[in-house]
């Protein structure tokens, strides 16, 4: 990837990495390059979640793209994919989120939404890096009624609001449901849409403070939510992320059900009414053999992308497929979203148990979910590794001995110098066994 732009936008510690000066430049350069499209004066959507430092580079960039000429729609705190919905509805030229996702609260990120309302081409990226890095700012700057413009609209959230409901049939009635907003963007989103479907609500971490958002909450610390649904004896417990694109939910006895389980259970509801495109899910090496069992079952069958959202959706936008994801809980449901959506997710999940008449943790038994054990070797070179046969031999000779029952998958990291080893089958000591075996020998060869 480029010098600013990373898998998933401009991300740093803000005001020391990603800088407000940063920011201005980007959303003069965003205005500049996405206003080329229109002869209009260019519209930017923005939004945020509750970082102490949004405020900061949301001034920031509202100014840059003013400077710009452009007209700045600030949605205030909202979750990642209203504002890719708002871009798109709106017939804005871009949107931008102002939001570090899962990481922790110093951090921040800057990522943009085509007006299309999906994310944005490396080769659109690189172009807005040519413009923000270039050593002489010379983009136009407009004086006199030539000035940008900022309008002040959080009451658009009722829009994305709306239309999430819009995607579920019937009410949840008779469900008491604990939602885990992580202190984050969904904090005013997720209880009320499901409120408004009925569902009795039991809310917790909805006080964002600037430092508290997915501080030991929401989807990457779920023993808070377990504790709570066992508590109030709820019917399911959902979890999402600081910028509410993902979402993991917690079944009525208090278990964990990840990404894997929540496509398999969306996934065959779907097949059921002959609603998944090719009867195919999309998802990546990284879930679980036991998604792979239940959804050949089933009668589906599987697209397998390297990890990360952008490949899923890469593939599911090239064969028009309906539903695709990561075990993370960031999972795409083509109809209705551009973008991962934790609160769409969430109401197609609670939809799917609703109309099955069961309960979550036995839809959840539909997949069995093999244990998986993961491995970093740390190594003086990812390079060459794939053409040693000594390490090749010794991943088959894994290989094989799993057979059909797992699986072995070694990859490199994508930003470190570190091989990853995983390993997933029925019996976690043979797991140990061949992982362990596996990274000996990697480390060996590789230094």
């Amino acid at each position: 990837m480029g010098r600013l732009f990373g898998t998933d936008g401009v991300r740093g510690v803000a005001n020391k990495e990603l800088t407000p000066e940063l920011a201005f430049r980007l959303g003069r350069a965003a205005t500049a390059f996405f206003g080329e499209e229109t002869h209009a004066q260019p519209v930017v959507v923005i939004g945020r979640d509750t970082r102490i430092s949004g405020q900061m580079l949301e001034a920031a960039l509202a100014a840059g793209i003013c400077s710009a000429g452009g007209k700045a729609i600030l949605a205030g705190v909202v979750p990642t994919p209203a504002v890719a919905y708002l871009t798109r509805t709106l017939k804005a030229q871009a949107g931008v989120v102002i939001s570090a996702s899962h990481n922790p609260y110093p951090d921040n990120g800057i990522k943009f939404f085509a007006g299309t309302g999906y994310k944005l081409p490396d080769t659109v990226e690189e172009k807005l890096e040519d413009l923000v890095l270039k050593a002489e700012d010379d983009l136009a700057r407009p004086t006199a009624e030539g000035v940008g413009t900022i309008e002040y609209r959080h009451d658009l959230v009722k829009d994305y609001m709306d239309y999430a409901i819009s995607t579920v049939q019937g009410d949840f009635s008779g469900l008491k449901i604990v939602v885990d907003c992580s202190n984050g963007a969904a904090f005013e989103v997720a209880p009320a849409v499901l409120k408004s479907l009925g569902a009795d609500v039991v809310v917790i971490n909805d006080t964002p403070n600037g430092i508290n958002i997915n501080k030991e909450c929401g989807s990457t610390h779920m023993a808070g939510l377990q504790q709570a649904v066992v508590a109030h004896q709820a019917d399911i417990g959902i979890a999402h992320d600081g910028d509410a694109d993902r979402c993991l939910v917690v079944d009525e006895t208090g278990a964990l059900v990840d990404g894997d389980q929540i496509m398999v259970i969306c996934a065959l509801k779907l097949l059921k009414h002959n609603q998944l495109k090719d009867k195919t899910l999309v998802t990546t090496v990284m879930s679980n053999i036991g998604l792979h069992q239940a959804i050949k079952k089933a009668g589906g069958r599987l697209e397998i992308t390297p990890v990360g959202d952008r490949y899923v959706l890469e593939t599911m936008l090239e064969s028009g497929y309906s539903l695709g994801g990561e075990q993370s809980g960031h999972i795409i449901f083509n109809e209705y979203s551009t973008t991962g959506d934790g609160v769409i997710t969430a109401l197609q999940l609670i939809s799917a148990v609703r109309q099955s008449g069961k309960k979550l943790s036995e839809l959840a038994a539909l997949m069995t979910r093999y244990p998986q054990l993961l491995v970093n070797v740390r190594v003086a070179s990812k390079d060459g590794w794939q053409e040693n046969s000594v390490i090749q031999d010794a991943i088959q000779a894994g290989a094989t001995e799993l057979g059909e029952s797992g699986r072995i998958l070694v990859r490199p990291s994508g930003t470190e110098p570190l091989i990853r080893v995983m390993a997933e089958g029925p019996e976690l000591p043979q797991l140990e066994k061949l992982v362990h075996g596996i990274a000996d020998v990697i480390k060996e060869q590789q230094g």
